[in-house]
């Protein structure tokens, strides 16, 4: 009753079938609507997108099993991860318009607001739980108002025509901050008044100490330098070390000393 060609044709929508194609797809290919490759090569595009997924899940749930989640952070974190590029990228470019609006384009902080967009296009295809956990807790960080309003501070006070000179050279002041961190030295202390009067002039008066202390308190919060641990985990960039701490340490001495 068959020939050779029905049963080859038959032959052919069982293999389309177990592929995964759909029956109007096995008609289109039967009846020459569209070519095998063709359909082959959207179901390869599908194929890769479902494995994208299914790695994103499974490196979430791997998280959740380690960190002993709940189950609404369970959610949060998939619902996360799940995004696509563009509504990734989308969110953290809010964050930085929001951040540098008004400021002119050539300010010092615009080479900082091209580097806070540096996300990396896609999620690796099997996404580390770290690498799961720092989208997850970037997300969060850029819809914290608080960090939102520092950040913003940061680009207003560095979008100023006249930068006044900072007192003392940066690489000096940070090693002497660590070792006094490492010594233990409190901020408050005579200790810390020699140690600052090594790169800080003594006669510096205590208005102006205070007033270099409230300036680099606006540049250091430690949420920044998270944000760009984080920008590190999902772009597979370094990790800097951070002179957060030497920072703070000095900020504290100046107001002690004034």
């Amino acid at each position: 009753m068959y020939d050779v060609e029905a049963v080859a044709r038959v032959d052919l929508v069982r293999t389309l079938r177990e592929l995964g194609l759909d029956l109007d797809q096995v008609r289109e290919v039967l009846r020459r609507q569209t070519t095998l490759a063709d359909v082959a090569a959207e179901h390869v595009r599908a194929l890769d997108a479902e494995i994208r997924t299914l790695k994103v899940r499974r490196a979430v749930l791997r998280s959740v099993a380690q960190r002993r989640s709940s189950t609404e952070e369970m959610k949060i974190m998939h619902k996360m991860a799940k995004l696509s590029a563009a509504e990734r990228q989308r969110l953290i470019d809010e964050f930085v318009d929001k951040v540098f609006e008004g400021c002119r384009p050539d300010h010092p902080g615009a080479s900082i607001a091209q580097g806070m967009r540096m996300l990396p296009s896609e999620l690796p295809d099997d996404p580390t739980p770290e690498q799961v956990d720092a989208w997850v807790e970037l997300a969060e960080l850029v819809a914290d108002e608080e960090f939102r309003a520092s950040c913003r501070k940061m680009a207003v006070t560095a979008d100023t025509d006249r930068q006044p000179e900072q007192p003392f050279v940066n690489d000096q002041a940070i090693t002497a901050a660590k070792q006094a961190l490492a010594d233990n030295v409190d901020p408050a202390s005579a200790e810390a008044r020699k140690i600052l009067d090594g790169f800080v002039e003594p006669a510096m008066p205590a208005e102006e100490r205070r007033k270099w202390a409230d300036r680099l308190d606006t540049f250091t919060d430690r949420r920044v330098g998270r944000y760009w641990e984080l920008l590190a985990i999902l772009n597979g960039w370094p990790q800097r070390p951070s002179s957060i701490p030497e920072m703070e340490w000095i900020i504290a001495a100046l107001r002690a000393s004034a």
